[in-house]
């Protein structure tokens, strides 16, 4: 089940946010890592709408952050990786939220493979994040067709 994030879940994302990233983003430095775990904490968190979901111990498991029609986040737990929890958060951004666009990291293959799976094309490159590190952004939208099978 989808629940609503509130601030005193913070804390718990954003260990959630580092176990993902460790896991998937082998591009990263550690001092990129530590660099991006304030911000999110104190600024980007604050900046999206976030879901999440939660397991049988009420641990949140995977979440979800948009703003302005933009997925702005999606990390699952690496032990929850493969079980359905990203397509879930993913569909009803989709189906419920109506936001067709993401922006990846081209490093991050694993997320690439996912959006491209669930019916998101690349429409634009970015040379840079948002932070103007290194590390190029593949801007990607859902495209609706009927040959998506992911309603």
């Amino acid at each position: 089940m989808i629940e609503s994030v509130i601030e005193e879940d913070y804390q718990e994302l954003v260990e959630l946010w580092e176990a993902s990233v460790r896991a998937t983003h082998k591009f990263l430095k550690e001092e990129d890592i530590q660099f991006y775990k304030p911000l999110i904490l104190n600024e980007y968190l604050k900046a999206v709408e976030l879901l999440c979901v939660r397991n049988e111990n009420r641990q949140i498991i995977g979440f979800l952050g948009v703003a302005e029609g933009i997925i702005e986040m999606l990390f699952i737990h690496p032990l929850s990786r493969g079980t359905g929890i990203g397509k879930l958060l993913l569909k009803y951004a989709i189906n419920t939220l109506k936001i067709y666009k993401v922006d990846v990291n081209e490093q991050n293959e694993q997320a690439l493979g996912f959006y491209e799976h669930m019916g998101f094309k690349v429409v634009k490159r970015s040379e840079l994040d948002s932070m103007k590190k290194p590390y190029p952004i593949l801007h990607m939208e859902y495209k609706l067709s009927a040959k998506n099978s992911n309603k």
